[in-house]
């Protein structure tokens, strides 16, 4: 990843915490077909220096066979994003000498997978990422929801996968490269027009 010094994140709660916030990334494998990538709903775990992300994939799903030999994957973690127009520079004022950009996060993680092909972790997989994501709803649904038959076929379509963390890279691009006046004029623009709040807390936060 292209990330020059000014844009670097390697706060490790810091990344976790957009991980977690987005986890419907990425996740690419380069094995023998070529070049295969699938959004996929991953779970970050402690373990490890780093984390470990566990999700799972349709039985039916070809990349596992990329999976299974165990090749290095990429997984892309997408935060926040927006359009950059040079009209909210105060520079453009001054000089005029500004073009448009776009702000974001992001987050890169390596590592070597495993595929685990057992009911129970799948299982236990499901009813975190459910629970994850149900929890304070008015009315969370549950996998006991649903009939126990109707659950033990559908596990049998699934298979998990486990990836220990083996290098995180963070990429915050956030106006930081352009003059104070400038970086508050992206914050005001981006408020007045209320089109990307989780930008605007991100950059705030610095």
């Amino acid at each position: 990843m292209h990330c020059p010094a000014t844009f670097r994140e390697e706060r490790l709660d810091v990344l976790h915490d957009l991980m977690t916030a987005h986890p419907l990334a990425t996740l690419i494998t380069a094995g023998r077909g070529g070049l295969t990538a699938n959004l996929i709903p991953f779970l970050l775990h402690a373990g490890g220096d780093q984390g470990i992300l566990r999700a799972h994939l349709a039985r039916g799903n070809k990349q596992l066979d990329d999976l299974r030999e165990g090749v290095e994957t990429l997984v892309v973690f997408q935060g926040p994003e927006c359009y950059v127009t040079p009209s909210w520079y105060a520079s453009k004022a001054e000089h005029g000498k500004v073009v448009p950009t776009w702000n974001f996060a992001m987050v890169q993680v390596r590592g070597k997978p495993q595929v685990i092909d057992d009911a129970g972790w799948v299982l236990a997989q499901l009813q975190q990422l459910t629970g994850e994501h149900e929890n304070g709803r008015k009315h969370p649904w549950r996998l006991s929801d649903a009939p126990d038959e109707f659950i033990a076929a559908q596990l049998k379509g699934i298979v998990g996968i486990e990836i220990p963390i083996l290098s995180i890279e963070g990429k915050w691009k956030l106006s930081q490269n352009r003059l104070p006046a400038d970086r508050q004029g992206v914050i005001d623009g981006l408020k007045a027009e209320a089109s990307c709040p989780s930008m605007v807390a991100l950059m705030e936060r610095g």
